[in-house]
């Protein structure tokens, strides 16, 4: 009788804690992607020429994620559409702290740009390859959509996430199921169970905002290595 109680008594022990083991979820390792890549995530703020001549200025939005950072400072890798044509650039950082920021490179045909601020160490993204991007793979994107109506909604200023797969490899672009919405241009788009960031959004179809379009990362990488060694071909 003892033996049984002793055994009995053990085995009450030992259930409360396997009873608190954190449940593995399918997803976890796309939350645990998005949360490494999210602090290297920044909005960029921009003034353009309003829509009707003699209006000032609008502002515009874009999305951006910090490539190199160091003593000097951080550079941040968006597309050129984005701000083309922009004038007194911001950075927003860790989506408080906001930062002057220029234009230091820029590349229309690639629609690649890199924008410096002189915010210091800050996170720094690992850039994958867009030859691992192979349809049907899940992928998230982190931007900033509409910042500007959600802060007129009193909602505050957070990166989203969005999730998708890849639809295809066309010519110069990943075709994705991601919406691309404004002020997403520029997003890292990724790869759901690594982190590894394949491209950059871009665009999506007027007519048809289900299908998007992500630039490859390796286009970026090539424009990168003109203004910064560290980052290979």
């Amino acid at each position: 009788m003892k033996l049984r109680f002793a055994a009995a008594a053990a085995l009450a022990a030992i259930l409360p804690l396997t009873g608190c083991a954190r449940a593995r979820h399918a997803d976890d390792d796309f939350v645990a992607a998005a949360a490494k890549l999210r602090p290297s995530v920044v909005l960029l703020s921009m003034d353009v020429p309003g829509e009707r001549k003699g209006d000032g200025p609008d502002t515009e939005y874009a999305t951006g994620t910090v490539v190199a950072s160091g003593a000097w400072g951080s550079d941040i890798l968006t597309v050129e559409h984005a701000i083309e044509g922009a004038w007194n650039l911001r950075a927003t950082i860790d989506n408080k702290q906001k930062v002057p920021a220029r234009i230091v490179a820029k590349d229309a045909d690639l629609d690649v740009a890199l924008v410096r601020t002189p915010r210091r160490n800050l996170p720094v993204v690992q850039l994958g390859s867009a030859a691992d991007a192979q349809p049907g793979r899940t992928i998230g994107l982190v931007g900033y959509p509409i910042p500007d109506q959600f802060d007129d909604e009193g909602l505050g200023l957070a990166t989203s996430l969005d999730s998708g797969r890849v639809s295809s490899l066309r010519e110069d672009a990943i075709e994705v199921t991601l919406q691309i919405v404004p002020g997403e241009s520029g997003s890292p788009v990724f790869l759901a169970d690594n982190g590894e960031v394949v491209g950059m959004a871009e665009s999506r179809f007027d007519q048809e905002h289900s299908i998007g379009f992500a630039l490859p990362i390796d286009d970026a990488k090539r424009f990168l290595h003109k203004h910064d060694a560290q980052h290979g071909l």
